[in-house]
C-alpha cells in the first residue's frame, strides 16, 4: 500500500497537471482505494483530524472506520460536532476537540460528549471552542497557507478568555480586530456525491467548509456516493480537483443518517433514537459494538 502521503506522481506518457499548492508540487490525482485502506494509510494515532460536512454530506462511514481501526489520541476538529463525534468521543478516540457548537441537530445535546466533559468517561477530553465564523476563518487561513485570519468577532464575549484568539490593530485604519490562528489539520475527511476516476470530486447542496478543510490539510480523504466517468456540472456545485486530494473511497450511503442531497434522505428518526439511547453508557457500548464495530454502516435503529 502507498505511504500515508499518497500523492501520486505522473504515469509515463501522462500529461502533467498544473503544479499543486505549496508542499504538494507535482501531485496529480487522488488514489481510488477502499475506505479501509484509505483510513489505514492516512489516519494515525495522535493526528489532528477534521471530519467536515454541514447538515448533509457528513462523513459517518469514514468516522466509523476510524473507530473500527482503533485510532486513539486524536484531536478532532469540526465546526458543528454532531452524532459522529459523539460516537467517536464515546468510544475513546478523542483526546481533544476543537469546535463551534456541538449538538444533536434538531433534537438536543450530545450525551457522550457531555459525559466525557463532566465525568471524564471514557476518558478526559480537552476542548477549544470557537464561533462558527471563527472556525470558518481559521480553515480559510489554513487553505491560503497564512498563519492567521483577521475578522470582526469575539469582542465583548466571554469566549475570548477561554479560547485561542488575539486582538490586532489594523495598520491602515487603526480598527481593533480579532486574529484567529490558521487551522492546518493532519487529515481532512469529507463526503461528497461523486468523483470521477481521476479523483476529481463534486458536491452540491448546502456547502460547508469541505473545500477549505482539504486545502488546509496535510493529507485528505473524500468518500463519495459514486464513481462516475465524467463529472456533470451542477448549479452551485463545488468541484475539488484530484491534485489536492490524497485518496477517494467509494462509500454508498456514507453520510447516513445524515443525507447526500439528490441521492439519499436524512433519517430523522435515527437522530431522535440516538438522543434516548446514547444517554446510557451500557446501551451505547452495546449499540456501537453491534452496529459499528461489526458492520460497515450504522444507520438503523
Amino acid at each position: 500500500m502507498q505511504s500515508a502521503q499518497m500523492w501520486l506522481q505522473a504515469e509515463p506518457g501522462r500529461p502533467r497537471a498544473p503544479t499543486g499548492p505549496p508542499g504538494r508540487e507535482g501531485a496529480l490525482v487522488a488514489e481510488l482505494m477502499s475506505l479501509r485502506d484509505a483510513v489505514e494509510g492516512l489516519v494515525n494515532d495522535g493526528d489532528s483530524v477534521a471530519l467536515e460536512g454541514f447538515t448533509h454530506l457528513i462523513p459517518f462511514a469514514a468516522g466509523h472506520e476510524v473507530i473500527r481501526q482503533g485510532r486513539r489520541e486524536l484531536e478532532l476538529i469540526r465546526m458543528t460536532p454532531d452524532l459522529i463525534y459523539d460516537q467517536m468521543i464515546g468510544m475513546g478516540v478523542a483526546r481533544r476537540l476543537v469546535f463551534s457548537y456541538g449538538g444533536n441537530p434538531g433534537v438536543g445535546g450530545l450525551h457522550r460528549f457531555r459525559d466525557a466533559i463532566e465525568n471524564d468517561w471514557p476518558r478526559p477530553v480537552e476542548i477549544e471552542e470557537h464561533s462558527h465564523a471563527g472556525m470558518a476563518n481559521r480553515y480559510a487561513a489554513g487553505a491560503a497557507h497564512l498563519p492567521c485570519a483577521v475578522m470582526r468577532g469575539y469582542v465583548g464575549t466571554d469566549l475570548v478568555s477561554h479560547t485561542t484568539v488575539a486582538p490586532i490593530t489594523c495598520p491602515f485604519t487603526g480598527e481593533r480586530l480579532t486574529a484567529v490562528p490558521a487551522l492546518r489539520p493532519d487529515v481532512a475527511v469529507v463526503h461528497a456525491q461523486e468523483a470521477d476516476r481521476d479523483g476529481n470530486v463534486q458536491l452540491w447542496g448546502i456547502p460547508g467548509v469541505q473545500k477549505e478543510a482539504i486545502l488546509a490539510s496535510q493529507r485528505s480523504l473524500v468518500t463519495v456516493e459514486r464513481i462516475v466517468g465524467e463529472l456533470e456540472p451542477r448549479p452551485g456545485g463545488v468541484t475539488i480537483p484530484g491534485w489536492v486530494i490524497g485518496a477517494v473511497a467509494e462509500a454508498p450511503g456514507g453520510s447516513r443518517p445524515s443525507y447526500s442531497l439528490g441521492i439519499t434522505d436524512r433519517d430523522n428518526d435515527f437522530y431522535k433514537f440516538w438522543d434516548k439511547m446514547s444517554r446510557d453508557r451500557e446501551r451505547f457500548i452495546a449499540w456501537m459494538s453491534e452496529n459499528v464495530l461489526q458492520n460497515d454502516h450504522a444507520t438503523t435503529t
